[in-house]
């Protein structure tokens, strides 16, 4: 019998007020700092770690998002504001095999490019959309909230090739450094004055389906259209924050108050899941901790609906559009 899934909140995740200011300081991370990531699993990174993504050539892994380069394409170029509350840009530029910079996108969800930040504990998860420029640099107004290691995810599909890229690169912000440690598990958490419950479970070598349903004061809540469906949802895995493949069952937003997924997860072992929901013109984050504790029998693949309920109190964070980069 699979076991359940075991989810818990992350209330540091769910906080976050982009600034929109352009200048101040900056660091800059060169290309060739991708080097050297592992392919560790199971285990929560530091918050203040100096771990880099793995080149292509040396992640060993088919997963996404452990990699600053794969089929010819390199996410270089980063450059952020160096400290905690200074007002500046993130910026990066994508370049193809030919080494130029890339211009030319196919929109997915609605957008050219989606652009996961997050702390390597798992906190300060956000999930924005830069401008890009004619010149091929993707550009944001940035503020980080809080210090430590952070990795950052840009989602893209080029318009040369028919399949989807994420390609990573990491950096250090400058301050004091306090740590999210995951709590209790649960399968209700609360975000803002909503409350949001997953069914299923995660089954490591299978496409399993995870079913999210919104309530407020007991009551179904009517879900507006976000990136072309009800929701929208990251995966990734612990220790080496690979970016897992995740879509929406159904991929006609309409009104409802559940939203399904179908989540790939390569291995057993410790995930993080980040969910998007839009309710009255804001986008909401409800971040649960997952853990695929079984592996798929040879000829049995599929999915479980089985979960486990319990409560998560959290801090909430409730962003709009303008928020999210959109």
């Amino acid at each position: 019998m699979r076991a359940p899934l075991r989810l818990g909140l992350f209330a540091a995740a769910l906080v976050g007020v982009f600034v929109a200011a352009f200048g101040g300081g900056r660091v800059l991370v060169p290309s060739s700092a991708a080097d050297g990531w592992g392919a560790e699993q199971g285990t929560h990174a530091a918050s203040d770690s100096e771990r880099e993504p793995a080149d292509a050539a040396h992640s060993g892994s088919s997963v996404k998002g452990v990699a600053s380069s794969e089929n010819g394409y390199s996410l270089q170029d980063v450059s952020a504001p160096a400290v905690v509350g200074e007002p500046g840009t993130l910026a990066f530029v994508l370049t193809g095999p030919d080494g130029a910079r890339v211009t030319d996108y196919t929109t997915q969800h609605e957008k050219d490019l989606h652009l996961i930040v997050v702390r390597t504990d798992g906190a300060e998860f956000r999930h924005v959309h830069p401008t890009l420029a004619s010149d091929g640099t993707w550009s944001i107004p940035w503020t980080w909230r809080a210090a430590g290691g952070y990795r950052i995810f840009a989602d893209f599909l080029p318009r040369a090739l028919d399949e989807s890229l994420t390609l990573t690169s990491s950096l250090h912000v400058g301050g004091d450094v306090a740590t999210s440690p995951v709590p209790p598990a649960s399968t209700v958490v609360t975000t803002g004055p909503y409350e949001v419950t997953v069914h299923g479970e995660l089954v490591a070598g299978a496409a399993s389906e995870l079913a999210f349903s919104i309530t407020r004061d007991g009551a179904p809540v009517v879900l507006e259209p976000y990136l072309g469906a009800n929701g929208h949802l990251v995966a990734l895995r612990t220790g080496d924050l690979a970016y897992l493949h995740v879509h929406p069952e159904h991929g006609d937003a309409t009104d409802a108050a559940t939203v399904s997924f179908a989540a790939e997860v390569p291995t057993i072992g410790d995930y993080l899941l980040y969910l998007d929901v839009k309710i009255d013109g804001q986008v909401h984050t409800a971040a649960f901790a997952a853990t695929a504790s079984t592996t798929v029998a040879p000829g049995n693949a599929g999915s479980g609906h089985a979960g486990r309920d319990g409560r998560g109190d959290t801090d909430t964070h409730a962003e709009t559009d303008t928020d999210h980069g959109n």
